[in-house]
């Protein structure tokens, strides 16, 4: 008897050094990421509510506006920027965080709608007449009302495996069932930090990424799949977005207005925003693009990042207005632009 009971305190030792060890871990972790995240975004008053952005890139370059899907906030639309524009861009990055994520107000009812001109007023602010538009998973409901209520601000449109439009096909079911939980698991730090620290891979699940994909990634993509997952710390401070993107209404039919040359990035196994979200927008956008990857899942930024860089940046200078470059590099499959300086 004497053994076991030893036994047993000294497991009970063991399992409370190890639980303050985690304690630990947590409290440092979540003191570095609160740090992180309340140091660099301006925050600005408008009619809609605070609204923070954070500002990147080359002050004098053809300006971009950043959209960041669910769980994010400035600093997903700073990831987003690195990624899809590179780190050293001679492009202005403008990255707002949207409503109800992180200083970024959310008021009750809010729609997508408000969140367009939300943005229509930032840029009003920041004295920009003309933007492009780069708007990543459930960015995209506000991205394309933009487009389609201030024509006249959006010089072109991409989406990354963006949300489009509402859908009643039974795949569809259990993308809202992974949506949902999503939501649940943003509604606290420790359940997140928890979560993506112990079951990463079923994360990634949730995330619309298939085990193949993710048994499949490169150091080189992992590492930019880790930097998705790790900046949605702290998630507290983005709760309120999580359950706005979840609840709002999709654009559905009324992208039918956009008029901005629109390019759309997807991949076919994507399990989060399914495919058919590019196949609406191609269909229904006058002047669409629509390039298909075979497997990515919702991870394709991470998984085809030098593909996607090349083709969101060509979109964007090739209808920025600057002039053709003779002697330029051009790429595969565009016979009649150049790479503006815009992408150097």
């Amino acid at each position: 008897m004497r053994p076991l009971l030893a036994s047993l305190a000294g497991l009970a030792v063991l399992l409370c050094v190890a639980g303050g060890w985690i304690a630990l871990v947590y409290q440092r972790d979540m003191g570095r990421e609160y740090q992180r995240i309340q140091s660099r975004g301006q925050v600005m008053a408008s009619p809609f509510g605070d609204i923070e952005v954070l500002e990147g890139g080359t002050p004098t370059g053809p300006a971009v506006l950043l959209v960041h899907g669910s769980g994010g906030g400035y600093d997903q639309g700073e990831l987003l920027g690195h990624a899809a524009l590179g780190k050293n861009t001679a492009l202005r990055w403008i990255a707002p965080s949207r409503f109800g994520y992180l200083r970024s107000t959310f008021k009750p009812g809010a729609t997508f709608d408000d969140q367009a001109h939300a943005y229509a007023f930032l840029l009003d602010r920041l004295g920009i007449d003309r933007i492009a538009v780069v708007a990543l998973s459930h960015g995209g409901p506000s991205a394309l009302l933009f487009a389609a209520l201030h024509p006249d601000r959006v010089s072109s449109l991409t989406l990354i495996s963006a949300g489009v439009a509402a859908s009643g096909a039974a795949d569809q079911a259990q993308a809202n069932d992974k949506g949902s939980a999503l939501t649940a698991i943003f509604q606290q730090d420790v359940r997140y930090w928890v979560l993506t620290h112990t079951m990463r891979r079923r994360f990634l699940e949730l995330m619309g990424v298939s085990p193949t994909v993710s048994a499949s990634l490169t150091p080189e993509q992992r590492r930019l799949a880790d930097d998705v997952i790790d900046r949605m710390n702290p998630v507290s401070p983005r709760a309120a977005g999580t359950v706005f993107d979840n609840q709002a209404a999709m654009p559905n039919e009324r992208i039918a207005a956009i008029r901005a040359p629109t390019l759309v990035l997807h991949a076919r196994d994507d399990g989060l925003q399914l495919f058919h979200n590019a196949e609406f927008a191609a269909n229904h956008i006058a002047n669409a693009r629509l390039v298909a990857f075979e497997r990515g899942g919702h991870l394709l930024l991470a998984v085809e990042q030098p593909a996607v860089q090349r083709l969101v940046v060509e979109h964007i200078c090739r209808h920025a207005g600057d002039p053709a470059v003779p002697g330029a590099t051009r790429l595969p499959g565009v016979q009649d632009q150049h790479v503006s300086p815009c992408g150097r």
